[in-house]
């Protein structure tokens, strides 16, 4: 018999546990929705920062994978995701996918960890930095994507233009509406949700082995370029502590990437890039390591060669 699905013109879900997803992407409003209504409670405040993580990843995963099987659903969830995470949705191709995918923390991707100022550092201060310096080199990376785009595509064009007019649409709405709950109901978090996006590619990658990064380079291991996260921050934001699994299999479902990381790359990269629980390791490294020399992390590349890269900021 016919899919009724299909002859109704019903969106389907590409993977049932993108499910979980869907539920963050409804979560988060409605928390914003109750507070905006009934006032500021903080223990749903904390709930909605949770979620502006959950939603940069779900961002993350729908950019490589789609998480529909059709593309008017898919549009509708870039929107939403644009609204949701106060930033347009189709910067994660030239920025991620086209930069990050393709040299794997080499020395062609714009914003690895080691091409600014300090060289390969990973301590609070990097951390706190690295959002500001990677958006400071990768908008103009996108903005010259936008321009190509705009002669090879003029469609696409107006469609990433358009995410930034609903974006900056809804803020001036918010913000004539009620500009303080608009801020810190809305923009906080969401600016909270963005660092957290930014910033993580510094969790991933500091002190890992930025030569394995490019494709061909075969200097080292060849998977040294990524750190892993084995604890509760995957079932919570869709396994994206499971970097190398995802970095060699960009397409495959997140759902998928526990048993890839388990039964292909765990043993193979180094141990020290193995880590436990996200927020276990920022406290050993980040905090306690800025005064306990034996609690930081050992950078995988020869300090030559981290010394050789930009120290500055471009």
């Amino acid at each position: 018999m016919p899919d009724r699905r299909r002859m109704c013109g019903l969106p389907r879900l590409r993977h049932a546990r993108d499910a979980q997803s869907l539920a963050y992407l409804v979560a988060l409003p409605a928390l914003v929705a109750w507070q905006w209504v009934h006032g500021f409670w903080w223990p749903l405040y904390a709930a909605l920062l949770f979620l502006t993580l959950g939603i940069g990843v779900i961002h993350h995963n729908h950019t490589h994978l789609r998480m529909w099987r059709g593309r008017w659903a898919n549009r509708v969830t870039d929107f939403a995701i644009t609204l949701l995470q106060g930033h347009p949705t189709f910067v994660f191709w030239p920025a991620h996918v086209a930069n990050h995918h393709r040299h794997r923390h080499g020395e062609r991707d714009v914003a690895r960890t080691y091409r600014f100022r300090g060289g390969d550092t990973n301590h609070l201060a990097g951390y706190l930095l690295h959002p500001i310096q990677a958006a400071w080199v990768l908008y103009p990376h996108i903005l010259r994507w936008l321009a190509a785009l705009r002669r090879r595509g003029p469609g696409a064009f107006r469609y990433c233009v358009a995410q930034y007019a609903v974006w900056l649409g809804s803020w001036a709405l918010l913000l004539a509406i009620d500009w303080r709950k608009a801020l810190l109901l809305v923009i906080v978090p969401q600016l909270h949700g963005l660092h957290w996006l930014l910033a993580t590619n510094y969790l991933q990658h500091a002190h890992a082995d930025g030569r394995t990064g490019a494709r061909g380079d075969t200097r080292g291991s060849a998977l040294n370029y990524a750190r892993n996260f084995e604890g509760l921050v995957n079932p919570l934001l869709f396994n994206i502590g499971l970097h190398t699994a995802h970095h060699e299999n960009p397409h495959a479902h997140w759902s998928d990437l526990s048993h890839l990381h388990r039964e292909r790359y765990r043993a193979r990269v180094d141990p020290s890039l193995n880590e436990g629980g996200l927020l276990l390791y920022m406290l050993r490294v980040l905090v306690l390591g800025t005064v306990v020399p034996r609690w930081r992390s050992r950078p995988l590349m020869p300090a030559t060669r981290a010394s050789t890269v930009e120290p500055h900021l471009h």
